[in-house]
């Protein structure tokens, strides 16, 4: 069966959704608005659950060689003391493993699976449906005519703007510093140091090199003008292995997270995927994990389904959005963990945070 289908966006949620779609047996067009040069900095954490879906869409075993194992999450308190610590390994088994990695690696493991190239420099000026189908109008000033276009750009996704399918991502309130340090201290465990209204996470992703994760609460505030400086002012008197990392700190990058809450995620011919439809803060490291996903529901659901693209469509969500909705329940919950005083939270979590963490992932154990 031979569908014109257009995948809009080369990060991980487009080319999860390519990889989807070519194991189904589509051959997706590919584009993206940046251009190829732009390699994506810092690490990322995927949990089990996202190496099962990496599995179904066939790209694990290049994923092996890559980024380092993750057998345990130790949390601890601003000053470096236990909280709790949860063994990853029994929380995932039989699901697949953890790992901490290079975005730009993941990226490239994503783009051997696309099976054709990326139009990069290529943005989607309009979109409009005609007769149940989408006629797209790009940048280069080529119009095009698709039986299915995948919005797989991004929380201020283009697709869902032009489409009518939702408003503009809904800021949390959080900051969020990403880096990469190499020559730190020892980390074997994925650490977290939890403080007022802000948590340092790092862990080891191969090389030598640990991946630094840190977020603060500030809604009213503007974007630190110099980031580096202000992780060492937020994060300068925390404990555990802090000190010796934020010592090997060089370069910083600073985003701000926002949430994407949809009615419907599609729409005629035209679908959403990844953050464009559900994005969460990330809290519970989910984001990669959802996209993959909704990459293989995509694939199967097209391929089950046949020529009825709409029908399609509404079981993809159907399958999806309750997986979503509860991952971002949680992560909201977890969120809110941070606005108790730490004076009340840390002894809550000495007594109880492996089983209210554990919670958090119960769900997500199960199959796709």
């Amino acid at each position: 069966m031979t569908l014109r289908i257009l995948v809009v966006g080369g990060g991980i949620a487009g080319l999860a959704a390519a990889r989807g779609l070519r194991v189904a047996g589509f051959r997706p067009d590919v584009v993206e608005a940046l251009p190829a040069t732009m390699s994506p900095g810092a690490g990322i954490y995927l949990p089990g659950n996202a190496s099962r879906a990496l599995r179904l869409l066939g790209l694990d075993v290049p994923l092996r060689p890559l980024g380092d194992l993750i057998f345990r999450q130790v949390f601890l308190d601003s000053r470096g003391r236990g909280l709790f610590e949860m063994d990853v390994a029994a929380l995932w088994a039989g699901v697949g493993e953890s790992r901490a990695l290079s975005r730009s690696d993941l990226q490239q493991v994503l783009l051997t699976g696309v099976g054709g190239e990326v139009r990069y420099d290529t943005e989607v000026r309009d979109v409009q449906i005609i007769e149940g189908a989408a006629k797209v109008e790009f940048s280069t000033g080529a119009i095009a005519e698709y039986d299915l276009v995948v919005g797989a750009d991004g929380r201020r996704s283009t697709i869902r703007e032009k489409i009518g399918l939702g408003g503009p991502a809904t800021p949390t309130g959080q900051i969020v510093y990403r880096s990469v340090v190499s020559g730190g201290p020892p980390l074997t465990d994925w650490t977290a140091v939890l403080g007022r209204r802000a948590q340092f996470v790092a862990m080891p992703m191969g090389g030598r090199r640990i991946y630094l994760y840190a977020d603060e609460t500030a809604p009213e505030t503007p974007d630190p003008a110099d980031p580096r400086e202000r992780l060492r002012e937020v994060f300068g008197s925390f404990g555990g292995p802090v000190p010796a990392i934020l010592e090997r700190v060089e370069k910083v990058s600073v985003a701000r997270t926002d949430e994407v809450v949809l009615p419907v995620w599609s729409r005629g011919p035209v679908v959403l995927v990844g953050d464009a439809a559900h994005a969460t803060a990330p809290t519970l490291a989910q984001g990669a994990a959802m996209s993959f996903e909704d990459g293989y529901v995509l694939g199967q659901e097209l391929r089950r389904v046949g020529t009825d693209i709409p029908g399609a469509l509404r079981a993809y969500e159907e399958r999806r959005r309750p997986r979503c909705a509860e991952v971002r329940d949680r992560t909201r919950e977890r969120d809110r963990t941070r606005d108790v005083p730490p004076s009340l939270r840390d002894p809550m979590l000495r007594r109880r945070g492996l089983q209210i963490f554990n919670d958090h992932y119960r769900a997500l154990v199960a199959p796709v």
